[in-house]
């Protein structure tokens, strides 16, 4: 028994001091699973341009106050209008920050807001609130429910790079080489 111990001692402390590895796959996975996600939603968003959203994205973004506006544009407020362009870009620059690995930590944090807003808005803005399926519940039989199953993997996968940064594999590393 004693040498069953030393072998998953000697095996796992290896793996423990293989510190960047954790990072980098957070930062592959995020990428080979939500990349693309929040660039096509982004892309759903733009407008005439990035300065003029798409009457969809307000619709995304205000679903309440764009119907009771009668889906017209012009009807919405100026803050309005920021948060829906500062929620379009954030679906471009914070997913590219994060596979890049610059600006990792930051970038992770600003997505886990995002997911967290995002959340709330499919919640109440959209209704999911009402239909159990597609909300879900933590220690029951179904994986797969949309806002409480994936979003939580999604936040955790993020979680990584917040607390381990970038890995050795990013633009981080190199900014911290070229200044130290």
């Amino acid at each position: 028994m004693t040498h069953l111990f030393r072998l998953h001692d000697a095996l796992f402390s290896r793996i423990e001091r293989a510190d960047w590895l954790l990072p980098t796959i957070a930062r592959l996975l995020f990428a080979a699973i939500l990349l693309k996600y929040f660039w096509v939603s982004g892309l759903t968003k733009l407008g005439g341009g990035i300065f003029s959203p798409s009457m969809g994205a307000y619709a995304q973004i205000f679903p309440r106050a764009m119907e009771a506006a009668g889906y017209d544009v012009s009807q919405m407020s100026v803050l309005q209008t920021l948060v829906v362009l500062a929620g379009t870009w954030a679906e471009f620059i914070l997913p590219a920050l994060i596979v890049l690995g610059l600006l990792t930590r930051l970038a992770a944090i600003g997505m886990i807001g995002f997911i967290i807003v995002q959340t709330l808005t499919d919640l109440y803005g959209h209704g999911a609130i009402e239909e159990a399926t597609t909300v879900g519940a933590w220690f029951d039989k179904m994986p797969d429910s949309i806002i409480m199953d994936q979003r939580a993997l999604w936040i955790f996968l993020l979680v990584v790079p917040v607390f381990r940064g970038a890995g050795p594999i990013s633009l981080d590393r190199l900014v911290v080489r070229s200044v130290t």
